[in-house]
């Protein structure tokens, strides 16, 4: 399947659950439910995966995770549950593809009245 393909049926994922859960629930739930409407779609994922912050030969455990990572690791995924999208949500979009060597970012805010308001996508 070709990535904007894969995007396409992720993006059609998170509609389905901003549907029928709304906004206002934390983040967790909607991490839950979109892994469900994911797995149900045929992809394979991946929650809370670490990603190292490699510095020189020093590769540092900080902390830092992947919501879900789809398809094989094909797509990041970063859900968020806030008012509106700032800076820092890119930044942190931007640096989990280019540690985890990954080209496509979903960012998802479930905290819209309509979920397409609520989406950015990014390549590295």
């Amino acid at each position: 399947m070709e990535i904007n393909q894969i995007t396409d049926k992720i993006i059609g994922c998170a509609i389905e659950v901003h549907k029928a859960l709304g906004p206002g629930l934390l983040e967790s739930a909607y991490e839950e439910c979109l892994d469900f409407e994911l797995r149900n779609a045929g992809f394979f994922t991946q929650r809370q995966v670490a990603v190292p912050v490699v510095y020189k030969d020093i590769k540092l455990e900080c902390g830092y995770r992947i919501d879900i990572l789809v398809d094989n690791k094909k797509v990041v995924i970063e859900l968020k549950t806030v008012d509106f999208f700032s800076p820092v949500h890119e930044a942190q979009i931007l640096t989990y593809l280019k540690f985890s060597r990954k080209e496509i970012g979903l960012l998802i805010n479930f905290n819209v009245k309509l979920l397409k308001d609520g989406i950015r996508r990014y390549r590295m």
